[in-house]
């Protein structure tokens, strides 16, 4: 690590937005474990998990647990290079903020209008998914009606939640973070030790997936058993403003939710494996939702219905997280005049300290989404299709530009720092996220082209609709909040902290 950028370990929080042109607004009421909290129950090992478990061993086999591994690494070291940069921008909103520092306004507003929306979409999904969850623990039968109600009542305790302020939200985080654990770790453990029925060989077994083919392309295309489950950790920083010394706690809180999350992740995916009764029959595609039957026969009817009020706490847990993130992601937006209704959106209620309008869009949105998922149910798989593949535009473009201030001279002046060894870690974070979204626009191969191009669509989508409106309302010119000053602001920090220490010497007491 570099000594010089953690001369700015000595700024304090107010002090640090100063030099970065803001005030305090908020509560700095968060630690570094209700951060961590925050990121994991958005990235939800349970949630990824039980969403993908099914399609990825009918694609890959065991073997496709593999992608959790290489998913994982990657991200990290995505994730390390965000954290130089929130070390420096300790600021709400992640991904805009920092694109708009790191590079310049229409820049950014192109990745917060992929990221906003991608995340809307992430809310409505993650809700839907955990109707069902409901909906078994209360035995409520299925019916487009009663998954419509049970998603709005998620979407509504999670927004209640948010409303009682930052204190209850990283309270609720940190439940979920339990149940979470308990969950994945808890469960798979167990599943491991007193429930084994495959031999650990079965991860090297293929099952015959890949027919007459190459095993390459089916493990290839089951990369999204990893790539689904590793986003969420760019959260932590996107409350930046609420979190106590956050350019020391966030980047630790980023690094600790892959680390957490793909550990929970490997025991649970494993542990399924290991324990499915009927293997070959989930691995053929005749059982598409085998965790329940799975949970039956290793827990029992009574551990399998406490299981689903882990699993119900987790996604209300989940949405919370996500609802936060979004709101402050909006608020960042509109705080800079980036988005019509800014002035609406930027308020912040003066007793609880949380951006009440941000968070009221960030529930009603998905709300709709979902009255028209009842009417149409195939809209939530044509919705959600582009939702990973944005997340990763987003990320790559925050990466892509961390890389280009380097090149430029920029070395970073947060107290977390790579020092040489980051434009290493930047190139070949960059180079994973490339690899990444080629995997995720790969075509499917039912014949039908919208069903098979529907990732690539639907981005084409949102980035379609946003650069036109980007250059017909021209947002960026009516915003005159900094940006492309990462080199200076860095010089800055570096500056006034070689003053604040000179201060603290010379009033130091002599021993």
């Amino acid at each position: 690590m570099s000594s010089e950028p953690a001369k700015s370990a000595s700024l304090d929080d107010t002090a640090h937005l100063e030099v970065l042109g803001y005030q305090e607004n908020f509560n700095r009421s968060m630690s570094l474990w209700a951060n961590f909290a925050l990121g994991f129950t958005y990235l939800s090992p349970l949630v990824g998990v039980y969403s993908l478990f099914a399609v990825a061993l009918s694609v890959g086999g065991p073997p496709s647990i593999f992608w959790i591994f290489i998913v994982g690494a990657g991200q990290l070291l995505v994730s390390l290079v965000f954290g130089e940069v929130v070390s420096q921008y300790p600021i709400h909103g992640g991904i805009y903020p920092w694109a708009r520092r790191l590079w310049g306004r229409r820049y950014a507003w192109m990745a917060a209008w992929v990221y906003i929306w991608a995340m809307i979409v992430t809310i409505t999904a993650v809700a839907q998914y955990g109707s069902g969850f409901l909906g078994s623990l209360f035995s409520i039968p299925s019916t487009p009606l009663t998954t419509l109600v049970l998603t709005l009542a998620l979407l509504l305790v999670a927004l209640a939640l948010n409303f009682t302020g930052t204190k209850t939200m990283a309270r609720v985080a940190q439940i979920g973070l339990a149940a979470e654990l308990v969950g994945v770790i808890g469960v798979g453990l167990y599943l491991l030790i007193f429930q084994r029925k495959q031999p650990f060989s079965i991860f090297f077994d293929t099952m015959g997936v890949e027919g007459n083919g190459s095993y390459v392309t089916a493990f290839l295309g089951a990369a999204l058993a990893g790539l689904f489950l590793f986003y969420g950790f760019e959260a932590c920083g996107d409350v930046a403003e609420e979190v106590a010394r956050p350019a020391i706690r966030i980047p630790r809180a980023m690094m600790m939710t892959i680390l957490v999350g793909g550990v929970s992740a490997l025991f649970s995916f494993g542990g399924y494996v290991l324990a499915a009764p009927d293997l070959p029959a989930i691995v053929s595609g005749k059982d598409t939702d085998p965790i329940p039957s799975i949970l039956e026969s290793t827990l029992g009817p009574v551990g399998a219905k406490i299981f689903l009020v882990v699993a119900v706490t987790a996604f209300i847990s989940c949405v919370l997280s996500l609802q936060a993130a979004a709101s402050r992601l909006l608020y960042s937006f509109a705080r800079d005049g980036m988005i019509p209704g800014h002035r609406w959106l930027s308020k912040v209620t003066p007793n609880t300290k949380i951006p009440a309008n941000a968070l009221i869009v960030a529930c009603t949105v998905p709300a709709l989404i979902s009255v028209l998922v009842f009417f149409n149910e195939a809209i939530l798989n044509s919705v959600t299709a582009f939702a990973v593949l944005g997340i990763y535009v987003a990320f790559q473009m925050v990466v892509l530009a961390s890389l280009r201030q380097r090149f430029k001279g920029w070395k970073p002046a947060g107290p977390f720092s790579l020092g040489r060894a980051g434009i290493i870690v930047n190139i070949v974070a960059l180079a994973y996220g490339l690899f990444a979204m080629w995997l995720l626009i790969q075509p499917g191969a039912t014949g039908n082209f919208f069903t098979d191009w529907i990732v690539l669509i639907g981005l084409a989508v949102v980035l379609g609709t946003g650069l036109i409106y980007l250059f017909s309302a021209r947002p960026d010119r009516l915003s005159h909040a900094p940006a492309g000053d990462a080199i200076a602001v860095a010089e800055a920090i570096r500056a006034r902290t070689g003053a604040n220490r000179t201060v603290e010497s010379e009033s130091a007491p002599t021993p």
